[in-house]
């Protein structure tokens, strides 16, 4: 059968890469859109993923880390009473407009944390350190926010809400959802964004390795009023998941995967129907000589798997490619695992139900039609 499978796809080269073809440009289709989506869902909750805090405190009505409320700080000294919590460390979440000497401004955000631990500040630092936060005016920028930030150098000087800064630190991929990310001292946020010393908009909260952190989020919620404990993993997905219900993005790019797969299949299905459609002597002859229906359809399927690995073979290299390119202008995301078996699936999907087209059509042909004219 494999000799047989090998001869039908080489006897009409055209159309044996025009199934490949199509395989490619829906995989890729597909990989390019999840790369995306992974980038956008991993900029929504970045801020909670890079922390090494087991819990966040917020007030009691927010679902999502980028729309964080003011607490009363007084909340955290009774978090860092706690039996079993190690640390209780206050975040700021300053909106301000950056203004350049040259006149162009753009909206930051700038996130304020307490040293010396700096928790839930920048990471992926790529010149500087973070005592350089400590100087007067201090803040971090990210490179690929250069553009944003008027093409700025270490120790570019401007203005947010009015008061001179200092872009001291350079990290790289620190990016928020649509969000330009500035990290400084809880005090210079405070001072840049008006904010009253009475009140920050996060604790984020370091437990001993013994502690069941479920326990602590269940007191904290029970006790301390105006504010709601989360799991770091829960604040995470729930910051995602609230972002999506509340935007169309799921359903664009959702839209996009499935219209690419789609149409995929049926390209890949028409093609193949023809292909078979001009070899119908061939199968006939098949038929006439002894081979049953169940043959037959097993010998489009292998040309089909054929096709469907040759084709995610080039696909996931040009996958690859266009990962690592559209990574130097700053949208990293990495495919897991899993998510390439998915593509694989896929692909075996589109190329085995394109089959699907061709089977009918040679199923329903009798033996002896090769003999008429």
């Amino acid at each position: 059968m494999i000799k047989y499978a090998l001869r039908f796809i080489f006897y009409d080269k055209p159309k044996s890469l025009g199934v490949i073809l199509g395989i490619i440009i829906s995989i890729f289709l597909v990989g390019q859109q999840t790369g995306i989506f992974l980038f956008l869902t991993g900029a929504m909750s970045a801020l909670v993923d890079n922390t090494d805090a087991d819990i966040w405190v917020v007030d009691d009505q927010t679902t999502d880390v980028n729309s964080l409320g003011l607490i009363d700080i007084r909340s955290g000294r009774e978090i860092a009473a706690l039996p079993g919590v190690t640390r209780a460390a206050p975040l700021v979440f300053s909106g301000g407009t950056a203004k350049f000497r040259n006149g162009k401004s753009s909206p930051v955000q700038v996130i304020g944390v307490q040293p010396p631990h700096f928790t839930g500040g920048p990471w992926n630092i790529i010149s500087g350190n973070l005592m350089d936060l400590l100087e007067p005016g201090a803040v971090s920028a990210d490179v690929f926010d250069r553009p944003t930030l008027n093409e700025f150098e270490k120790g570019t000087q401007f203005e947010i809400n009015g008061q001179r800064v200092m872009i001291s630190m350079v990290t790289r991929g620190v990016r928020g959802f649509g969000s330009t990310y500035l990290f400084s001292t809880l005090s210079q946020a405070r001072r840049l964004g008006n904010i009253p010393s009475t009140k920050v908009n996060a604790f984020l909260v370091n437990l001993k390795q013994d502690v069941d952190p479920e326990a602590v989020c269940d007191w904290i919620d029970q006790n301390i009023f105006a504010v709601r404990a989360w799991l770091k993993k829960d604040f995470s997905r729930a910051t995602v998941r609230t972002i999506l219900s509340t935007s169309g993005i799921a359903l664009s790019i959702g839209t996009l995967i499935l219209f690419a797969a789609f149409a995929g299949m049926v390209i890949i299905g028409l093609t193949m129907y023809s292909a078979a459609v001009e070899r119908i002597q061939d199968y006939g002859t098949l038929k006439a000589i002894g081979a049953n229906n169940r043959y037959v359809r097993n010998l489009i399927l292998f040309q089909a798997v054929l096709f469907a690995v040759t084709g995610f073979g080039v696909a996931v290299l040009l996958i690859e490619a266009f990962r690592r390119g559209i990574a130097s202008s700053g949208i990293i995301f990495e495919y897991s695992l899993l998510i390439k078996v998915i593509f694989l699936f896929i692909t075996f999907v589109i190329s085995l139900g394109g089959a699907a087209f061709a089977m009918r059509r040679i199923s329903k042909l009798e033996p002896a039609s090769v003999f008429r004219r």
